[in-house]
């Protein structure tokens, strides 16, 4: 039986007591920043999804300070939530006058079997006295689309690794666009050599890497896979995400994959879904708005940890790609506008490698490169045919510049990082 003590709250069946959610450590989120202003603004609760080992539970208890926290992971607290909102709502004190809301940190909810029925219930009779953050995989922002009845009750954010914008500067921007600052060099080849996931990042280890590399698409597999499908073939599913892991900023040829796999087309669609929505990386989709003879229909395959990606050129223009899609999910996720990522090539077989698109309207392309200086002729091409802003081409190996990459508007070649610098 779940009983109440004043403080924490206490389970008397494992005489266990719930600490409150302790200070923050460790080194800064942006998502951090995100999350409070989210929480100063609204009542919505704040679902938080990302890719495994990403920092979420750790960011989640930094913004949560001094509330109260539960886990689907830990029996106890499992047992609390099975109980029901309102047993949760007594046991965390949610009856108790308070001078502000109390945060409530739900942790791997989407492992609770009914976890829509118990945050409806949870938001409609205790939100006004609760601030409501919740983490969880790819099955917490997959099972909220189908017959959502949390709709109005929460808004989503899409949690990335580390970036040279974040480690610059983790705090909330006041504009859309950072002034351009320069990364450490030790930080910015730890970046490019090992990654933006925390560990990795952090231990700055390449036999850790290596190992955390490993286990971590082991378990994506074996694991988080089982949780979403049911795959009969894991072996085969294993195999097909070493190959993406290859062929990261490749165009996706269906068919091929099929014949390598020796599996229908139908089924390598489900897969990608599948591996896409499990944030083994993401699919890059052709802009056709206003651009002559468009003919390639295929989307563009990024591994999300760049630093997977042995060829250096493929490593390159993944390493952009991860950059710009956390700058416009994130930038969506704050409210600034609607934001997509796409790329353009022609029926000539013209190509620029990602397009930004903000509120439906191109805004700035980007070629990106690993040392390639001599500026491509194709973005000058593109920029007039889809009357972009901004047009770059992104060169990893260059050295930082204290120059604003967006006050040109004729094609240029930028350092990417200090393109990176002025983006989330």
């Amino acid at each position: 039986m779940v009983v109440r003590k004043s403080g924490p709250f206490y389970d008397a069946a494992v005489n266990q007591t719930y600490p409150a959610i302790p200070p923050p450590t460790g080194r800064p989120r942006l998502y951090e920043a995100l999350l409070r202003d989210h929480f100063a603004r609204h009542r919505q609760m704040a679902f938080v999804v990302g890719p495994r080992q990403v920092g979420k539970t750790t960011t989640c208890k930094a913004a949560s300070t001094g509330g109260a926290y539960l886990s689907f992971d830990d029996p106890a607290s499992a047992r609390l939530i099975a109980a029901g909102a309102d047993v949760v709502a007594r046991e965390v004190g949610l009856e108790r006058l308070r001078a502000a809301p109390l945060p409530l940190l739900l942790d791997e909810l989407h492992k609770h079997r009914r976890f829509k029925a118990f945050l409806k219930g949870l938001f409609d009779g205790w939100g006004d006295r609760a601030r409501i953050l919740v983490t969880g995989s790819s099955r917490l922002d997959a099972y909220r689309r189908g017959g959502d009845s949390l709709m109005g009750r929460y808004l989503l954010f899409r949690m990335h690794p580390f970036s040279v914008g974040e480690l610059i500067a983790p705090e909330l921007p006041s504009a859309l666009l950072k002034p351009p600052r320069a990364l450490a060099d030790d930080e910015w080849r730890a970046l490019w050599e090992h990654g933006g996931y925390p560990e990795p990042f952090l231990q700055r280890s390449t036999r850790f890497s290596n190992r955390w590399r490993e286990l971590r698409l082991q378990q994506l597999v074996r694991e988080e896979v089982r949780d979403v499908a049911a795959i009969h073939d894991l072996a085969v599913l294993d195999h097909f995400a070493r190959l993406l892991v290859e062929r990261s900023a490749e165009t996706m040829v269906y068919s091929s994959f099929a014949k390598d796999l020796r599996v229908t087309v139908d089924t390598v669609r489900r897969w990608i879904a599948l591996l896409s929505s499990l944030h083994l990386g993401f699919l890059v989709r052709p802009w056709s708005k206003n651009v002559a003879k468009s003919l390639r229909k295929e989307p563009k395959w990024y591994l999300g940890d760049w630093a997977a990606v042995e060829e250096p050129g493929r490593r390159a223009e993944t390493f952009v790609a991860c950059h710009l899609l956390k700058a416009v999910e994130g930038w969506t996720d704050a409210g600034l506008g609607a934001f997509e990522l796409r790329y353009l090539r022609d029926k000539e077989k013209r190509e620029v490698d990602f397009l930004v698109v903000k509120d439906r309207k191109p805004w700035f392309l980007v070629e990106a490169k690993l040392a390639d200086t001599e500026l491509s002729r194709h973005l000058g091409h593109f920029q007039r045919q889809v009357k972009a802003e901004h047009a770059y081409q992104a060169v990893v190996e260059l050295d930082s510049v204290e120059a604003d990459c967006f006050s040109r508007r004729d094609p240029c070649v930028v350092p990417a990082r200090t393109l990176f610098s002025q983006l989330l």
